[in-house]
């Protein structure tokens, strides 16, 4: 339903923290082999002897498909590899565990939200010497995926590399082409996104009393396309001011919230609790539903066709959705730093690696010409793959506290927000009354943080 406000297990492929940790700074690497490793003729570090340790999230393929490529690692480098798994809800508890524990990894993956403190109490390694002298041309790989592990000590964005992406995550949006095709409507353009207006109406038709609806988006994750796409956003650029306040984005909750107040093209909260809106879009009961790419490989074995559209369009006439990401950090205490930030340079921008994970449906290529060649032309599910390039390449933005101090502030806006969804309350309203909270939240991370 559209008031879920629970995270899903189909965001866990790609970065949507909301909320930076706050740790202390604190040694770690603890668990690595003391046995030293040593630069090859070629530039490659050896790693005869050596077993790293990877901390590593993500479902069953993912991790099928990430064994594959530590394997090809182990190979080149003779090194081991100790995969420490985890599943997306869990994993930055036990990271967090282990840093505190003096167990930190020699890599591990970090959330975009994280990036400003861990760089800052020295948890990871600036490892922009390693990619220079490993001779990694990184303008090759999405710069939304670097710049986001950028760090100048006061800005996300620019400065030291203090990871490579493990992804980049467009957060797309998808539709039942099937059902479309079953109530004889004319499918959605890929190039020309519904107005909010054609989308209501086309949901309103998919809907069948009890057994199919046009959508079900959680607000969490799909209102961000309803504000920006209207002009509003819920900060300023300086992420100073909070903006939620304004008409734009009032306009955009209130459509967001009508879908299901006034239309009923969503599973009311009752129909819900039988099943969530995940489980019916998998059942085909969904005519709209957001797409990741690492969906991908649990959605080609659907019973429907499906494909990826733009997002549903407000005042501004431009789509607009997310981009995630999720790091590979260096533990800044790892016994083998230099082959340590060639296991995060291997997973993030090998060719050969970045092949086998696009294939396995759980990623888009970080390389961008790999991204924009060979997988875009490639056969399989999505048709439409284009969609996923462009949010990476044009329009996709990073989620409003990915660039916080924390995100406190940003998950305020959620806390309340539920008596809007149930029309209890009008957007207006809530935009009023939230701002002011979120706010001094803002204010207090900000004045935390010494900016």
């Amino acid at each position: 339903m559209i008031g879920n406000l629970n995270r899903r297990t189909f965001l866990a492929g790609a970065s949507a923290a909301v909320a930076a940790p706050t740790l202390a700074a604190c040694s770690g690497g603890g668990n690595a082999s003391n046995t030293p490793s040593s630069t090859t003729s070629g530039g490659k570090v050896s790693g005869e002897g050596v077993e790293l340790t990877y901390m590593f999230r993500g479902g069953a393929d993912e991790r099928k498909a990430y064994d594959e490529a530590i394997k090809a690692f182990e190979k080149e480098t003779g090194a081991k590899v100790k995969v420490i798994a985890t599943d997306a809800d869990q994993y930055r508890t036990k990271l967090q565990a282990a840093i505190t524990g003096n167990q930190t990894p020699d890599v591990f993956y970090l959330e975009q939200g994280a990036v400003m403190a861990f760089a800052k109490n020295g948890i990871v390694k600036d490892i922009s010497g390693d990619i220079e002298k490993a001779g990694i041309d990184i303008s090759k790989v999405w710069k939304y995926g670097v710049d986001s592990y950028r760090f100048d000590g006061t800005k996300v964005g620019q400065g030291a590399i203090y990871g490579l992406p493990k992804d980049v995550g467009p957060f797309s949006f998808g539709y039942n082409k099937t059902m479309f095709e079953k109530a004889g409507i004319p499918l959605p353009s890929k190039d020309t996104p519904y107005t909010w207006a054609e989308f209501r109406e086309v949901a309103k038709q998919l809907t069948q009393g009890g057994e199919q609806w046009g959508t079900g988006l959680n607000v969490v994750w799909n209102l961000q396309a309803w504000a920006w796409s209207n002009g509003a956003d819920w900060a300023d650029a300086d992420r100073r001011t909070v903006t939620v306040d304004t008409p734009e984005f009032a306009a955009a909750l209130q459509d967001f919230a009508d879908i299901q107040l006034v239309d009923e093209s969503t599973p009311s909260i009752a129909q819900a609790q039988t099943m969530d809106t995940y489980q019916r879009w998998m059942r085909g009961q969904i005519g709209f539903f957001p797409v990741g790419p690492w969906d991908v490989s649990t959605y080609t074995k659907l019973d429907f066709d499906w494909d990826l559209i733009p997002y549903p369009v407000g005042s501004t006439g431009k789509t607009a959705t997310w981009l995630g990401s999720l790091g590979i950090a260096v533990s800044n205490k790892t016994k083998h730093s230099e082959l340590a930030a060639q296991l995060a340079m291997y997973l993030s921008a090998d060719e050969d690696a970045q092949r086998l994970l696009y294939k396995a449906g759980v990623q888009i290529p970080n390389l961008v010409d790999m991204a924009k060649g060979e997988y875009a032309e490639s056969e399989g599910k999505p048709e439409n793959k284009m969609e996923f390039i462009k949010i990476a390449e044009d329009y996709g933005r990073a989620l409003p506290a990915a660039t916080t101090w924390s995100g406190e502030w940003y998950d305020e806006f959620w806390t309340g927000i539920q008596p809007v969804l149930d029309g209890k309350k009008t957007a207006a309203e809530y935009c009023k009354e939230v701002q002011p909270r979120m706010q001094a939240k803002l204010d207090q991370a900000n004045q935390a943080a010494g900016i």
